[in-house]
């Protein structure tokens, strides 16, 4: 394997080094995406039980704002559930960019290397192309050894390179999919929260229980 990526000349240092940093951005995002940790099970339902209490401590919500994308976005919507739905929506949203925004890291680093691998092959490709044309002008075409060089690293090259934009294109497209997947769930959730906190009753005095 050594010997195919040294035969596909310079160009295969970059290509490599986006290689890894490729595989470290898709297993980075597969753990910080789970469902579990952006949209914990049943947060939104223990959220809608309390919201309404008029004895909401500022731990309580500190720790809900800290536990995770959707906490913090149901956080918004619990400090400013005294204020008009208009307010209460628009404090919503401004945190849900936030998070959103947060979701998407590493997703553009992920992107480029999907766009420059393939520009990074075909500079393989000519490289190994001028290699090859020096050798006729210099040999001949009787060294088919320094021919087969550098056709050979055109080709590694290209194929690497390939390789790498397709994988990382893939994984590009899943993960921002999820991330807009993640992203409606959660404004689902805050609006239910916003439509408790406006067609219940008042709940003051309602003791508070804090977010696990």
């Amino acid at each position: 394997m050594f010997e195919i990526l040294k035969s596909g000349g310079l160009v295969m240092i970059p290509l490599v080094l986006a290689s890894i940093v490729m595989v470290g951005i898709i297993l980075e995002r597969f753990w910080t995406l789970r469902r579990s940790a952006v949209i914990p099970a049943k947060l939104g339902a223990e959220v809608r039980a309390w919201a309404r209490s008029a004895k909401i401590e500022r731990d309580h919500l500190e720790k809900l704002r800290t536990n995770s994308p959707l906490g913090a976005i149901l956080a918004a919507v619990v400090a400013h559930r005294q204020r008009s739905r208009e307010v209460i929506r628009e404090a919503a949203e401004d945190t849900g960019r936030q998070v959103v925004h947060r979701l998407n890291k590493y997703l553009n680093a992920l992107g480029t290397i999907a766009t420059i691998s393939p520009l990074l092959g075909l500079l393989g490709t000519v490289s190994g192309l001028i290699r090859m044309f020096l050798v006729i002008t210099t040999a001949g075409i009787g060294d088919a050894n320094a021919l087969a060089g550098g056709i050979g690293e055109a080709l590694v090259a290209t194929a690497t390179g390939l390789v790498v934009a397709i994988v990382a294109y893939l994984f590009h497209r899943y993960f921002r999919g999820r991330v807009l997947d993640l992203a409606v769930d959660m404004e689902r959730e805050a609006s239910m929260l916003i439509d408790s906190l406006e067609h219940a009753p008042e709940a003051a005095g309602q003791p508070v229980r804090a977010v696990r």
